[in-house]
């Protein structure tokens, strides 16, 4: 496709949260980035232009963690596949967690994914490094190599270290770069072969639990470590109301930590897995109502400072299997924009403060100038027709995986074209 070196975006509302921007400003496009807001320059000719009248116009959204399933796993999802995806959910910029086949352990792996990316061409991957080698949770990785080939954080994905003092070593190591550790609060002594919320449910259902405070602990441990070694810590997918009280703690008392939630935490519970539905099978599992409405008032204070789709795609067979035996995860690059304009509906957020958690707070979390559209930066751009209406379909899912308990669910709001670096990657063609 031959792409303009000149686009401009007519007649939207802007909201740009970064820059505090809520207005109807049209956007311009030059060479792949951010040329002007308002009217155009005098010596600005349009070569393109999209009709955004009724849209939302905001920057490209961020997801703090999908897995592409490539390398290793391409039975399941392709960079390609999963890429396309995201950009007709509205997201220009994907964190890749490091635990792929093999781990990101080495340059080598991340210039792997970095080749795959542009030859896909459709979103902007940002690999996560691994902690230790193999993510086997015992040797540390060369953090500074790791960092030097691209990888924007380090991480031991799902897998928890040998000892705390591993760990603690890891954040020292990580400190001495100045690179943001993601971590995955969950004890695995306590989690036990726990495939559920331990609750009255899962005892109805005779599922094995993973009580809340599998989550509590480790994020006490990680506070703890952070403060001892100064680490800029993330935590990786909070579903404990409990561990975001901590967190909001730990902000108030100047610790660096920040925390996202992925979206079917928001809007599900432990009530969904009643009839054994293992689309509902997640990792953290999800936890009660209460839990639910405490993390809904984290985000909504900025506690929990991003929302992501914690994309987990599979093969259909890995979810045909009785529950516990199941692959935990959802593919949600297609939900995680609506699922999170549903907040704005039901008052949890206002528009504004949605897409802020899709844009600016990961961006903010990752240390990067993204998810923001000042002059001069990349024209990464979300157009969303907040009326349109649609319903999740499997068929129409551009996932290789269709694993997602919201299959049936309507919609209010659809992406009509994503722009990466000015260049069209998606448009809504009904």
């Amino acid at each position: 496709m031959n792409q303009p070196r000149t686009l401009s975006i007519l007649n939207g509302r802007l909201i740009d949260p970064a820059n505090k921007v809520d207005a109807s400003l049209d956007l311009h496009i030059l060479d792949g980035k951010i040329h002007a807001l308002g009217d155009a320059p005098a010596d600005f000719k349009a070569e393109a232009t999209i009709d955004a009248s009724g849209q939302i116009v905001c920057p490209g959204l961020i997801d703090l963690s999908a897995r592409l399933r490539e390398p290793g796993e391409e039975h399941k999802a392709t960079i390609a596949s999963e890429s396309m995806a995201a950009a007709r959910g509205g997201i220009t910029t994907l964190c890749c967690p490091p635990d792929t086949s093999p781990a990101i352990d080495t340059p080598a792996v991340v210039e792997l994914i970095r080749r795959r990316a542009e030859t896909s061409g459709r979103a902007r991957i940002l690999p996560i490094g691994a902690l230790t080698k193999a993510l086997g949770g015992e040797q540390l990785s060369e953090m500074a190599a790791l960092q030097k080939a691209g990888c924007v954080a380090l991480s031991n994905g799902l897998l928890p270290f040998g000892s705390t003092l591993i760990e603690r070593r890891a954040m020292e190591y990580a400190t001495t770069f100045g690179i943001t550790t993601f971590l995955h609060p969950e004890e695995p002594h306590l989690r036990n072969q726990g495939c559920a919320h331990e609750g009255a449910i899962a005892s109805r259902l005779g599922l094995p639990g993973i009580p809340e405070a599998a989550e509590t602990v480790a994020v006490a441990r990680d506070l703890a470590l952070a403060e001892q070694t100064s680490c800029k810590i993330h935590f990786r997918g909070i579903s404990a109301g409990s561990a975001a009280r901590m967190i909001r703690r730990a902000q108030y008392d100047k610790l660096p930590v920040s925390a996202d939630v992925a979206a079917h935490q928001l809007h599900l519970t432990d009530a969904d897995i009643v009839g054994f539905d293992s689309n509902c099978h997640v990792s953290p599992p999800l936890r009660t109502k209460e839990d639910r409405e405490t993390l809904r008032s984290a985000i909504a204070d900025g506690t929990i400072g991003a929302i992501c789709s914690d994309h987990q795609p599979h093969e259909a067979d890995a979810k045909e299997a009785p529950f516990p035996s199941t692959a935990p995860g959802i593919s949600a690059l297609e939900t995680l924009l609506p699922l999170t304009l549903r907040l704005v509906e039901e008052k949890v957020l206002s528009l504004p403060d949605a897409i802020a958690r899709l844009t600016s707070g990961p961006a903010q979390i990752l240390g990067l100038p993204l998810g923001r559209l000042d002059i001069g930066r990349s024209a990464d751009v979300c157009i969303i027709d907040p009326k349109r209406q649609w319903q999740l379909k499997a068929e129409e899912m551009l996932s290789c995986g269709h694993n997602t308990p919201f299959l049936g669910w309507e919609f209010s709001s659809q992406v009509t074209h994503t722009l990466l670096e000015g260049r069209l990657v998606y448009q809504e063609t009904n």
